[in-house]
């Protein structure tokens, strides 16, 4: 199940993450997970892998064109594109960039369900078909220390995320990672809308009976996989492409 993933030089992969990186800003502002200057979203640079691309500090998710992109070394220096960047955006992106050199692509950011479900400082329980993608293969990261401005709290949470698609930021919100920008991005909207529904039936029921282990498990291998979630994302990114036409 899922796309199949055609060849490209360099330069087209490039060209490639940066759009998609575009396409999920997008599709993040259409979900209402923009909170003013807030949130980051980045992609490793095919050519240098030791560069990444991210959004521009302050600018709306809903306005970020491909231009826009900057590409920051990992010492946080801009060597492409004009702005600044999100400084807990660098902290946090840099230290798992470089930690983790199978992650292509990481989200971040302050969206409401997944401040709110943050706070309990638990894991998604396997409730849902679709919360099992992130069954085993989530972790919390229990403890918020401020605003994440040092690379020390970069490298915690860079470990914390070790093996696993995405990290709960206790008090802090989600944190997704992939192998491509489709499969970040998808996780990111997946596990809000999976802390959405955990939150209700909380609120509904108090306490509610999560799928088995090994069914949940056998969901996982099939829905929680890399391929799954580009295909996922595909429909997203068709939609955006669809109301936006300023994404260059």
């Amino acid at each position: 199940m899922g796309d199949r993933r055609v060849p490209r030089t360099t330069a087209e992969e490039r060209d490639h993450r940066r759009l998609q990186l575009v396409v999920a800003l997008r599709a993040f502002a259409q979900a209402g997970f923009d909170e003013g200057a807030g949130g980051h979203l980045t992609a490793r640079d095919p050519g240098r892998p030791d560069h990444f691309w991210i959004n521009p500090f302050g600018r709306h998710f809903g306005q970020v064109r491909v231009r826009d992109l900057l590409l920051v070394d990992h010492d946080g220096a801009v060597v492409e594109g004009e702005g600044k960047v999100n400084p807990a955006g660098y902290a946090i992106h840099s230290r798992i960039h470089r930690a983790h050199p199978d992650v292509v692509a990481v989200a971040h950011t302050h969206s409401v369900y997944g401040r709110a479900f943050s706070a309990l400082g638990r894991l998604l329980e396997p409730l849902t078909q679709d919360a099992c993608a992130f069954y085993e293969d989530h972790a919390v990261h229990d403890e918020y220390g401020g605003v994440v401005l040092d690379g020390d709290e970069g490298e915690r949470i860079a470990a914390t995320l070790a093996g696993h698609k995405a990290v709960i930021l206790r008090n802090h919100g989600l944190l997704t990672a992939g192998g491509s920008v489709e499969e970040a991005a998808w996780w990111f909207l997946a596990m809000d809308r999976c802390c959405q529904v955990q939150l209700l039936v909380e609120a509904a029921a108090g306490k509610a009976e999560p799928i088995g282990p090994p069914a949940a498990r056998a969901a996982r291998d099939l829905i929680g996989s890399p391929a799954v979630a580009r295909l996922n994302f595909r429909p997203v990114r068709e939609h955006v492409l669809a109301t936006c036409s300023d994404l260059t």
